[in-house]
């Protein structure tokens, strides 16, 4: 069987023989991404980045199993678009938690949460449960893992819907993309200074921060870019699960 690793679509004569070391959980969010891109947008990128790695991480032999994604994120500050569905971080973080025990009551040890949405902040959620779980969990933010590559690959700026996160939707899902319709992604500033610096921070509403929720111009996105942009994410991320399954357990994990 070609989906020991899928567990949305593998079956338990398949998965009681097997130890599965690592697991990963595909976290999106339900949102406008301006006028072009779906509402899902976040949960088809973490779901298909996921399947894609973890296909590849088993095909070289490491013991990777994919959890059926969380579709729902933390959209309080989206909730004037119609539609947007939000889930406060607290509930991710108790939902995920129980997914955690489940994995350690089955001797997975290992955990990777691919976040697809800007929205879900888990790293405050790690702190809390470290020390009270087995399960050694990391959290990776897909569209964070090449920005060292950002510059080479796309011409505009921008944080939603924009040039990088459109191309790499043409790449996956173009046919869900309506490039016809994409604004120029125009960013309105605050009348405050140390806002617009960045130093003092708040959480953006996007109905007053963007025309369409679009940060950033989106127009120059070929699925070409979004293609060279995955290849690096997708080999970065599947060298981690692969190391990841390799490396034994012990009360020092991941350090000597």
């Amino acid at each position: 069987m070609s989906n020991e690793w899928n567990l949305l679509e593998t079956n338990y004569s398949v998965v009681k023989d097997i130890s599965y070391e690592v697991a990963v959980l595909p976290v999106g969010a339900i949102e406008p991404h301006g006028l072009h891109l779906p509402y899902g947008c976040d949960t088809l990128h973490s779901r298909i980045i996921a399947k894609r790695v973890c296909g590849r991480a088993w095909d070289r032999g490491a013991k990777v199993v994919m959890l059926p994604g969380l579709p729902y994120g933390v959209d309080t500050n989206q909730m004037e678009f119609p539609l947007a569905m939000n889930v406060h971080q607290s509930t991710l973080n108790t939902i995920v938690g129980d997914l955690i025990d489940s994995l350690e009551k089955h001797r997975i040890p290992k955990l990777v949460i691919l976040n697809g949405h800007g929205g879900n902040e888990f790293k405050s959620f790690l702190r809390e449960i470290y020390g009270e779980t087995e399960v050694f969990v990391s959290l990776v933010n897909w569209w964070q893992m090449a920005l060292d590559h950002r510059k080479s690959i796309f011409v505009a700026k921008g944080d939603h819907a924009d040039e990088l996160e459109t191309s790499v939707a043409l790449a996956l899902f173009g046919e869900l993309v309506e490039m016809k319709n994409a604004s120029d992604g125009t960013i309105h500033q605050t009348n405050i200074e140390a806002i617009n610096e960045g130093w003092a921070q708040i959480t953006r509403p996007w109905h007053l921060a963007t025309n369409d929720s679009t940060m950033g111009d989106p127009r120059a996105a070929t699925a070409e870019k979004g293609e060279a942009y995955l290849k690096i994410i997708e080999e970065r991320l599947t060298d981690y699960l692969v190391q990841l399954a390799a490396e034994p357990m012990s009360e020092h994990f991941p350090y000597p």
